[in-house]
Parts: structure tokens; C-alpha cells; sequence
């Protein structure tokens, strides 16, 4: 049996929820400006650890570390992007509304997530795909 979510009507954003969210949005994206992500340098890339001759298990180790350091570094940079297309948003007039039905998002909703790009019906609906 498929079940059928009411589309409930949210107000339109004021001009002081938008300002709170926008500056929401861009502390987040400044925080993780902050954060030191390995840069490229020779082709390759300064890892957080040295590599240096030591035993196999050492090794392992600092691969490992290396590995883990370079995923939290792609996870903020997919974060990062995430944080800056919904700024761009503001720009477009786009921002609080559902990218899926065109609805607005529910301020509740853009205070929890401020980067939220469907409402909660549209969410719940791709989760349960």
C-alpha cells in the first residue's frame, strides 16, 4: 500500500530567517576553509604522516592514517561544495525551496540543515526509494 504525503504549506522566508541562515551557512563554510587538507605538491601529496623506513606494521599504520587523513579531506571539500551551492542559491532567489517539487523547505527544517536542498516530504520520499 503506498502511502501519500500531505504537501503542507510553508510560509515564505522573511528577510531575518534568510540573513540567520546565510550567516549559518557561511560560518560553516569558513570553519571548514579553516580545516588543513593536504595539498598537491610534485605530482603527489604532502601526507599528514611521513612515510619513512620502519617496520611492515609501522607502515601499515601510517598508511592508514594517510588514507583516513586524505578521505576527511575529500569529505570536506564534497561538504564545502555542498555549503557553497546553497549560497549561490541566495543569489538565484532559489534558496528554501525544494529542488525536487519547488515547494518551500520549512524554516525548522533550513535551521537544522541549512544546506537542505528538498523539503521534507520530497526527502522522506528518496529515502524510501
Amino acid at each position: 500500500m503506498r502511502h501519500a504525503f500531505p504537501m503542507i504549506a510553508m510560509p515564505p522566508l522573511d528577510e531575518g530567517q534568510l540573513a540567520q541562515l546565510r550567516a549559518a551557512l557561511e560560518a560553516r563554510l569558513a570553519a571548514l576553509s579553516g580545516v588543513a587538507e593536504p595539498q598537491a605538491t610534485n605530482g603527489g601529496r604532502d601526507l599528514p604522516v611521513p612515510e619513512v623506513e620502519t617496520s611492515p606494521a609501522d607502515k601499515a599504520t601510517v598508511r592508514l592514517l594517510n588514507d583516513l587523513a586524505l578521505e576527511a579531506a575529500g569529505h570536506n571539500a564534497a561538504q564545502m561544495q555542498v555549503l557553497r551551492h546553497a549560497l549561490a542559491k541566495f543569489d538565484d532567489g532559489g534558496y528554501g525551496l525544494c529542488e525536487e517539487c519547488g515547494g518551500d523547505i520549512g524554516f525548522s527544517r533550513l535551521q537544522a540543515r541549512p544546506e537542505a536542498r528538498l523539503c521534507i516530504t520530497c526527502q522522506t520520499r528518496l529515502e524510501k526509494r
